[in-house]
């Protein structure tokens, strides 16, 4: 019966969840483009195709202590939940207990001093509240919500981690793409450095031409230089994510968009939002305001709470467990709150302030979740128009150049042409690679926000 009336009554508001203030569809979404993979199935080892940021990945989810911090965090709250959960059922212990006590002759009935012993072997029944009104749940239910909502960060601060990875790599691949195609001009113009320092001195050319020359290759020396500190730092931060240093890569694939699946479909918001992890997460301490609502609500109602105890009792220890000497105590307590100075209600408005938070802060994670799918949407289309641009000015500026160099060669046009076409050249290859990059770090950002593997069979975050 007891066991019974403790499951009674819950006092937690229903949990309903704020239907989320974003619009029904993507903002600036081509519907041709629902022929992609669904994100949430496809895991990360299917969308990323380059076996060494595969590699890298696999690294990074092992070593990072950002990452640790959050599994730890989520083995907290799973403790701190097993605990509250006891508070569910009664605690039983045996005691055994042994004492012996002189009585003065003057405290004794007898006139005389008594020497007299105890002994005492009981299993007991620890104070357990019969939860009439769902107090003990509803603080159970709370720490459940709180542990489900910490490890939905986890998985959180893992796809963050993957996305940064595939960026930090992908920054890595740019970088070194830019430097050997620095290192290529500084060779380059070394050779027409040194051809027109010949001309120069045997004086088929003139002192202009031949600064113009070094000038252009001063210039070039200098990006590479610039371009081998940014790389270093990228390397440096890519250890700090990966908690481990990178080690030699792999020869490296094309820098494309074969790196990884070139499309996903976004699908419908509401199915979107609602697998991301972080999402998940703000909806769990939602849930989790509610029950300690419920818990706030219950406090105002009688408590009830039970004590006990069985077992054997003896003056002397060859008698503790003789015919006769069975013992038993049974104390239930009944506690009702009668004035507390406001304390109980304002512990209630506490609750429910609490409560007004978590649904701001759900409606806000939302809207954020929302803006960021909505940001990778219109960068994949738009990023991928500018890399169609920069491809077309580089084959522009290419042509330049060797109509620049033919000009010159025909003594049409001075030096001063063909140095600003090499400078433009120079500048359309570095911004063709920088394009590229981008367009790739825009489906990484694009597979993270849609909750990239939340719904694989075998993933493994």
């Amino acid at each position: 019966m007891a066991v019974a009336l403790s499951g009674c009554a819950s006092m937690a508001p229903p949990h309903a969840t704020p239907p989320p203030p974003v619009p029904d569809h993507w903002l600036g979404y081509v519907a041709a483009d629902a022929s992609g993979a669904n994100a949430a199935e496809l895991s990360w080892q299917a969308y990323f195709r380059d076996p060494g940021l595969q590699r890298l990945i696999e690294t990074a989810l092992v070593n990072n202590r950002d990452l640790r911090v959050a599994a730890l965090r989520a083995e907290e709250a799973r403790a701190a939940f097993r605990i509250q959960r006891a508070d569910q059922f009664p605690g039983f212990g045996i005691d055994a207990q042994s004492a012996r006590a002189r009585v003065p002759g003057d405290l004794s009935a007898t006139g005389q001093s008594v020497v007299a012993g105890e002994y005492r072997a009981e299993v007991g029944l620890s104070s357990w509240e019969l939860d009439l009104w769902g107090r003990v749940r509803n603080l159970k239910e709370s720490a459940l919500q709180s542990w489900l909502a910490t490890d939905a960060g986890r998985r959180a601060a893992e796809l963050a981690l993957i996305g940064q990875v595939g960026d930090g790599y992908l920054g890595l691949r740019e970088l070194d793409e830019r430097v050997a195609l620095a290192r290529r001009t500084v060779q380059t113009r070394e050779e027409s450095y040194r051809i027109f320092s010949r001309r120069h001195e045997v004086g088929a050319t003139s002192k202009l031409e031949l600064t113009q020359v070094q000038t252009l290759l001063t210039q070039a020396q200098a990006l590479l230089a610039q371009l081998e500190l940014a790389r270093a730092h990228q390397l440096h931060a890519l250890g700090q994510l990966l908690g481990t240093h990178p080690g030699a890569l792999p020869e490296a694939t094309p820098f494309d968009e074969t790196l990884m699946l070139a499309e996903l479909t976004p699908g419908l918001p509401s199915a979107v939002l609602a697998s991301r992890p972080d999402v998940a997460a703000a909806e769990h301490l939602l849930r989790g305001a509610n029950a300690n609502i419920g818990a706030a609500r219950a406090a105002f109602f009688p408590r009830i709470a039970l004590t006990g105890s069985w077992g054997s009792a003896s003056a002397e220890l060859d008698g503790l467990f003789e015919s006769g000497s069975r013992t038993w105590t049974f104390i239930p307590t009944l506690s009702l709150p009668i004035f507390d100075g406001g304390r109980l209600r304002a512990s209630l408005a506490l609750t429910e302030a609490r409560r007004h938070i978590a649904v701001a802060e759900y409606e806000k994670t939302v809207q954020t979740a929302f803006r960021e799918i909505a940001d990778a949407l219109a960068a994949r289309r738009w990023l991928a128009e500018q890399l169609q641009i920069a491809q077309t000015t580089l084959e522009a500026q290419s042509e330049r150049t060797r109509l620049a160099q033919l000009r010159y060669d025909a003594g049409s046009a001075t030096y001063l042409e063909v140095l600003d076409a090499q400078r433009d050249l120079l500048a359309a290859e570095q911004q063709l690679v920088q394009a590229r990059r981008a367009v790739l770090s825009s489906q990484v950002a694009l597979y993270t926000t849609l909750g990239g593997g939340s719904a694989a069979p075998s993933s493994n975050q």
